[in-house]
């Protein structure tokens, strides 16, 4: 069998550590005749660039802007991928088609699954953008059932809200507010998927005290404003580096069939946002 090939797609891309992952990947696995890339691609190309890979091809991850254009794209979608309303993987078929399915609702739940001390039932998700539906996804597979979503657009928040109610996920309850200073500490989760430019206005509404976790998204700049401030109140706080790596780790099983060495990947990703601070 000759060179086996597998790529990042995006735009832009460059920042992206998917390469550095999977390739430490394929270092500890021994799989030497892998090569993982990067290709800036955007949405109105991505189905050209995805008919002109050859069968050397196994499997492509997306970012922005290309999560949604990847359903359109795919021979089939996994009810996940619809439900979450994109698809960050895309996995060679052996008719030389595409299965496309969303490993960033694996990330979430693989994340928080180790600091959780019990099954959680209540949520705050901070933002209400794409990743907040993978975030809402991944809390009702925890067995999240009431959800409190606060954004800075409210009617981008009822939008979430109502999505969730319907998806048939399994959260039954739920409100809506404006970013601001949080009115419970009963949550058990806090999901922040807000963008590190925000990153401050959401640390001004943690609370003085608080018993539950905190999973910020942001992988870069750790610790966070908000994780700072979370850690001060008492919450366990969770990176979002954990979530790229454990949904990077269910891509690397899909396109090569093997384990993936989490802690491998995970080191190498540590090392690389060190070189880049």
């Amino acid at each position: 069998m000759g060179l086996l090939r597998a790529a990042v797609l995006g735009s832009p891309v460059a920042h992206s550590l998917s390469p550095v992952l999977h390739r430490a990947g394929h270092r500890a696995c021994g799989l030497d005749g892998w090569e993982y890339g990067r290709h800036e691609v955007d949405a109105a190309g991505l189905p050209a660039f995805v008919a002109g890979l050859d069968e050397e091809w196994r499997g492509l991850s997306l970012t922005m802007p290309l999560k949604e254009a990847a359903l359109e794209v795919a021979t089939e979608v996994s009810d996940l991928a619809r439900r979450a309303g994109g698809a960050n993987t895309l996995v060679r078929r052996a008719d030389g088609g595409w299965d496309a399915t969303n490993t960033d609702v694996a990330g979430v739940t693989e994340a928080l699954r180790p600091h959780l001390p019990g099954t959680p039932t209540r949520a705050l998700v901070l933002g209400a953008g794409a990743t907040a539906r993978s975030a809402v996804l991944g809390l009702a597979a925890l067995g999240v059932t009431t959800l409190t979503v606060r954004a800075r657009d409210t009617a981008r928040a009822a939008d979430l809200l109502a999505w969730a109610l319907d998806t048939g996920a399994g959260i039954r309850n739920g409100s809506v507010a404006a970013i601001g200073p949080w009115v419970t500490t009963r949550d058990d989760v806090v999901v922040s998927t807000v963008p590190p430019d925000a990153g401050e206005a959401v640390a001004a509404t943690v609370p003085a005290q608080h018993s539950g976790v905190l999973f910020d998204v942001v992988y870069a700049g750790w610790p966070t404003p908000p994780a700072t401030a979370a850690a001060a109140a008492g919450m366990t706080v969770v990176g979002g580096l954990e979530m790229l790596v454990r949904q990077a780790a269910e891509q690397f099983r899909l396109f090569t069939g093997a384990e993936a060495p989490v802690d491998a990947m995970r080191e190498a990703g540590l090392r690389a946002l060190a070189a880049r601070a």
